[in-house]
């Protein structure tokens, strides 16, 4: 994988969070949305190596929390920093390499259908690649090896060229990871990833994700609306209602009443 020198010297800078290590953190955080408060006074701190779930009611601020997490949304009211940066502080420069180590999983994909899958998971490179390079890669594939690595990894490696419009919804979303994989980031956050597909491609995508962060120690933040996921794959869970933070524990440590008052109508 071409790595370039600034980025390199930017990586290894980034090295000493090690797991257990603060990735993540957000002081007296709000956020709004012309009228509507999306999130308010949100302190909280996600350790290097950790598996989060966000779970709540829909509205609850859990899509805004990621934005902030991968410096895509800027705060109204407090700070947030990743890997030791504070975002508010950085140039516009700086805070995209900051964003290239934060991978994202959406819940839309952002997927170009009418391209082959490698030219959909090479885009993983283009924080990293020149402009000429990412233009040649449409006309004849760069980093194959590596794309195909990617594929591999998420259980679909016979999908290389096919067109991505014709993958089914779980092919697609299976892709959209191999992208994240590709990019290498520190940092996997993932807004919904299993809300598409059956109870058998959520599980395997569940467990994908975990496998991901037990072999490679990459910190996983997925927002959730299956608690019975949650609880059963990650090992802390955030509970969100109205943009406030209504508790904060692992799997274990969460009761029915909990639950109940968290999605309470």
């Amino acid at each position: 994988m071409t790595t370039t020198p600034k980025l390199k010297r930017w990586a290894a800078k980034l090295a000493k969070f090690s797991r257990g290590e603060p990735i993540f953190q957000l002081e007296g955080v709000s956020c709004r949305f012309g009228s509507v408060m999306a999130l308010s006074d949100c302190t909280l701190t996600i350790a290097a190596g950790e598996r989060v779930a966000l779970i709540g009611p829909s509205g609850a601020g859990k899509s805004t929390l990621l934005s902030l997490l991968n410096g895509s949304l800027s705060p109204i009211a407090g700070r947030v920093v990743i890997l030791g940066q504070d975002v508010g502080r950085l140039s516009s420069r700086k805070l995209r390499r900051i964003q290239r180590l934060v991978g994202t999983v959406y819940q839309q994909h952002h997927l170009v259908g009418n391209l082959a899958v490698i030219h959909n998971v090479n885009a993983g490179h283009l924080g990293r690649w020149s402009l000429p390079r990412a233009l040649w890669s449409l006309v004849w594939p760069q980093a194959v090896p590596i794309a195909a690595q990617a594929l591999a990894q998420v259980g679909i490696a016979d999908k290389l060229y096919a067109r991505t419009d014709r993958l089914s919804g779980g092919q697609q979303q299976r892709v959209a990871l191999a992208r994240v994989l590709v990019q290498d980031p520190t940092a996997i956050l993932a807004d919904e990833p299993i809300a598409s597909v059956d109870p058998e491609r959520s599980r395997a995508m569940m467990e994908l994700l975990c496998q991901l962060n037990q072999t490679t120690g990459k910190t996983l933040v997925i927002s959730l609306h299956e608690v019975a996921f949650a609880m059963a794959y990650c090992d802390r869970m955030i509970g969100l209602r109205q943009g406030q933070i209504c508790f904060d524990r692992p799997p274990a440590a969460i009761t029915e009443p909990m639950l109940a008052e968290l999605y309470r109508l």
